[in-house]
């Protein structure tokens, strides 16, 4: 996914986000709660005078309601029919004929309807406000509602935010609702930044309006109704149909280790499956590949994490190599990029790719081993699925003739792909096949019995196959730094940080 975005981490000093629709799943819970109640209220008024009745639409509740504190909402609907009720007072019964009483019954709509469901929040709003707050972007929520702490609290991110700006407190300090912009000139108040260099984030046209009236320096509008055109209408200036499309500048991932309560919220009941990279994610990177030993303290880990959820190793390294680094019971081991598969009989077995380009790959490792001979520090690796160059040990004014050494080889073998890593370069069987496509193949056999929620670890190039594929059904996270475009979610510093973050699954 690319961003349509980028929030400029040198101007702007704060993101104030409405709540419904734009951080919980909440908006269609209301627009239900508020035509229950006036379908029902209209439809008991018509047959009481006799007349005809039109139910409330979806047009209704993006114009009159949404985004407005209930009371506000009831007088705006009723007034567009040319009702007009008396406002009555806060504590007024659900069955009351006035202003209050109809906001009341609605809201006990509402809360039924979440204590008995429960609310999910976006996951991409959750990725972005943790980057912004990992940039130092202050972050605040909105809510036109008296319930946001109930709701924010049922969505699992209760701690999310820690400027809160809602319906008890607008109502505290005498906050005029939405499109009036008090709400969110308080929140930036209270984030201790000025309009000019805040931005509010709203789904509501209300919301939208609200926010470019009180100057901020952007307003994202987030469409979940497909009216994309009302929004900018209504004073957005970006519009985006999920904030999975706004990033951070430079771009930042969230740490995995700051957001482990998010992530264990999402993996929730169900069992995780792990799927790790090996070089650079199990072990830190070193000179030789033979060098790059488990240490005893993440072996630990992984056996018991094995014991107690599927762990797989996908990892660049032939599978021979790979088991003898990762010599544990009940792993399973993907070579090569997946291209040769090591598992129990009960996930398949053994699984080899592209076991008919052996003979081109053995002479195009024979052809390259030859070409960069006069290289120093220059090696080619033997692996079976393969043709691997390392060059980190190689001096700088060389590189210029290695790549050129690659690039002939390369074009003398066109059944063989490129593909690159850190201080590698490697030719593969040029076949739809790569770390992802291993990890859904193994997936799909775990999942046989039981539903696993999936989760990968890696450092590399190679690894961004993997993040791909995850994308809305798992989770990926990179390990290094967190200032990369990525299609991973999270972060882990280094190795170290991997093992920690494994052994807090294992808890």
């Amino acid at each position: 996914m690319t961003p349509t975005f980028a929030i400029d981490r040198g101007a702007i000093d704060a993101v104030v986000f409405d709540m419904d629709g734009v951080v919980t799943r909440t908006a269609v819970v209301h627009a239900a709660a508020w035509k229950r109640l006036f379908d029902d209220y209209l439809e008991k008024r018509a047959a009481a005078s006799g007349g005809e009745w039109r139910p409330f639409d979806d047009e209704d509740y993006r114009v009159y309601v949404d985004g407005k504190p209930r009371y506000d909402g009831v007088r705006s609907f009723l007034a567009s029919r040319d009702i007009v009720l008396p406002d009555g007072e806060p504590a007024d019964p659900p069955d009351r004929e006035t202003v209050c009483g109809l906001g009341n019954r609605k809201n006990g709509y509402f809360i039924a309807e979440v204590e008995r469901h429960g609310v999910e929040p976006f996951e991409t709003t959750v990725r972005l406000v943790r980057c912004l707050q990992e940039a130092g972007i202050g972050t605040a929520i909105i809510s036109a509602s008296e319930n946001a702490t109930l709701i924010l609290g049922a969505a699992g991110v209760g701690a999310l935010f820690p400027v809160q700006v809602d319906g008890l407190v607008a109502r505290e300090l005498g906050l005029p609702g939405k499109p009036d912009p008090a709400v969110f000139l308080e929140a930036a108040r209270r984030l201790g930044a000025e309009p000019d260099r805040a931005i509010v984030v709203e789904d509501a046209l209300s919301g939208v309006e609200a926010g470019r009236g009180g100057g901020f320096a952007h307003v994202i509008g987030v469409d979940r109704t497909g009216d994309p055109d009302g929004l900018r209408r209504s004073g957005a200036d970006v519009v985006v149909p999920d904030l999975g499309d706004v990033t951070v500048e430079p771009p930042t991932l969230p740490s995995a280790v700051t957001c482990a309560a998010d992530i264990a919220r999402r993996i929730g009941t169900v069992r995780p499956a792990v799927f790790l990279d090996y070089d650079g994610t199990l072990t830190p990177i070193v000179a030789r590949p033979e060098m790059a030993t488990l240490p005893d303290e993440t072996a630990t880990v992984l056996r018991e994490l094995a014991g107690r959820c599927p762990v797989a190793i996908l990892s660049g390294r032939d599978l021979t190599d790979l088991r003898g680094m990762v010599p544990l019971d009940g792993l399973v081991y993907a070579g090569s990029h997946g291209f040769d598969v090591d598992a129990p009989e009960e996930l398949g077995g053994r699984v080899r790719r592209g076991e008919e380009f052996a003979d081109v790959i053995a002479a195009a490792r024979a052809r390259l081993r030859e070409a960069v001979a006069p290289i120093p520090e220059a090696w080619v690796e033997e692996k079976a699925f393969a043709v691997t160059l390392h060059f980190r040990q190689v001096a700088e004014r060389h590189l210029p003739a290695l790549h050129a050494a690659f690039d002939d080889v390369a074009r003398a073998f066109p059944d063989l792909r490129r593909s690159g890593g850190k201080k590698v370069l490697e030719l593969r069987p040029n076949l739809d096949w790569d770390k992802g496509r291993a990890l859904l193949m193994l997936l799909e056999r775990i999942d046989r019995d039981e539903k696993h929620f999936p989760l990968f670890i890696g450092d590399d190039e190679t690894d961004e196959d993997a993040f791909a594929v995850l994308i809305g059904r798992g989770i990926g996270i990179r390990v290094g730094s967190p200032h990369v475009v990525s299609a991973a979610e999270y972060s882990l510093a280094d190795t170290d940080e991997v093992a920690r973050f494994l052994a807090g699954l294992v808890r």
